[in-house]
């Protein structure tokens, strides 16, 4: 039993180490591949606007709960999309505040915006329900009350769509618009070190875990065969990635599509925000468990296989630390016994790993925003707070998640937005 434990504890620490070492150069390899062979060169500059076959009309959904501070920028940004034929819908879910009152005047100046206006809150997938039933489009363009479209982000994304019948979705590339404090630098880093990477490396490989839910483009005909967004999710751009993706629809990652967003800048907002997150990961996880067990699905199982290694990895490090902990207060048997968090040797490789790639993926999206590389020296600070967020909040998402009672209508909840000028 002494020698299992040993062995057991020993493997567990360098599952620890070995497994996001592993994850972060696998990111930074597909990355550079896909910057190399879809970004790199002057035909894929930001600058250029890409000329289609064919311009098939789009409809902007805005799906809106208490946006009356911000949804009159965001339609203003549409409104000067560099694309000839789209519509812009605005559906009121139930909002609290003013927003039924702006968005009303706004339509009565812009004949390309309509509204609907709905009672009660009745959540954001069955708003965008209502939107893509009303669209008059095949392609529905999904953005949050609170994003601001780039001009040319459009006619990038459509290029995806006008090229490829089986492309079923496109997610855009967000960028962090609040950055006064801390959380907000390392927000900014993290959107280009790990989220945008993660998307580039998961486009090489084959299937992408989820598109952006602020900024993204769906087909359709891809959404009704699906069956649309699901009601009781609670991160319906999970879900809906999914859905298609299991439906043989591919997911496309358009990085010139740039989508300013405003994200939580103090804890308690950044803690809800991420909690959600992993909750809604989890949620998948569960309910398209089954349908994973098909050979046809097999190109899902990298992904699925990936986030439930770093559900593990986040409750094996919780047991790491939980140990160290009791170790403070009562002898354990030497061979459960952490006697320091302080990184070694190893800890000192992990930590130069995940500078470069903060380094890669920041040289890689330096296009996009002039002085970004300032963000690099915030970067540091990543590896000991969003980790520990995301070790947290996966072990409270497994719960939550397990024993959500089915059926439930997931509702809106305004979100802490940051500190804005």
């Amino acid at each position: 039993m002494t020698e299992f434990l040993a062995q057991l504890a020993s493997g567990l620490l360098y599952f620890e180490f070995y497994y996001p070492l592993f994850m972060a150069y696998l990111w930074i390899i597909g990355a550079l591949y896909y910057y190399y062979h879809w970004e790199a060169g002057p035909k894929n500059s930001i600058a250029q606007l890409p000329v289609l076959k064919q311009y098939p009309g789009v409809s902007f959904l805005i799906p809106c709960f208490n946006e009356g501070g911000h949804i009159h920028e965001t339609i203003h940004y549409l409104l000067r999309q560099q694309y000839p034929d789209f519509e812009i819908i605005a559906i009121n879910d139930g909002s609290e505040d003013n927003t039924g009152t702006v968005l009303d005047a706004l339509s009565r100046r812009h004949d390309r915006l309509r509204v609907i206006h709905l009672q009660h809150n009745q959540g954001k997938a069955m708003a965008l329900r209502m939107g893509a039933l009303a669209a008059a489009h095949e392609f529905l363009f999904c953005l949050d009350g609170d994003a601001l479209l780039d001009s040319r982000a459009t006619a990038w994304m459509m290029r995806h769509f006008v090229n490829g019948p089986r492309v079923g979705a496109v997610t855009g590339n967000p960028r962090i618009r609040t950055c006064s404090t801390l959380l907000g630098k390392i927000q900014v880093g993290e959107f280009s070190s790990i989220v945008g990477i993660i998307k580039r490396a998961q486009r090489i490989y084959g299937r992408v875990f989820t598109i952006s839910g602020v900024i993204a483009a769906f087909r359709k005909t891809a959404l009704h065969k699906t069956g649309y967004w699901s009601l009781d999710m609670v991160t319906e751009d999970i879900d809906i990635s999914w859905k298609l993706q299991l439906d043989h629809w591919d997911i496309r990652f358009e990085s010139n599509a740039l989508c300013w967003i405003l994200m939580p800048e103090t804890l308690r907002g950044l803690w809800s925000q991420r909690l959600r997150w992993a909750q809604g990961g989890v949620e998948v996880l569960l309910k398209y468990m089954r349908q994973l067990g098909s050979w046809r699905k097999r190109r899902m199982w990298v992904v699925y296989l990936e986030f439930i290694t770093s559900v593990i990895w986040a409750y094996a490090m919780a047991g790491i630390m939980l140990l160290w902990l009791l170790g403070q207060f009562i002898k354990l048997p030497d061979e459960i016994n952490i006697t320091s968090l302080t990184p070694g040797w190893n800890g000192v490789l992990l930590g130069l790993t995940c500078m470069l790639q903060f380094a890669i993926s920041l040289a890689i999206d330096s296009r996009f925003e002039k002085g970004i590389g300032k963000m690099y020296y915030w970067m540091i600070w990543y590896p000991i707070a969003f980790w520990l967020l995301n070790i947290f909040t996966t072990i409270v998402a497994l719960p939550r998640a397990l024993f959500k009672k089915r059926g439930t209508r997931a509702v809106w909840v305004s979100p802490d937005r940051g500190i804005q000028s």
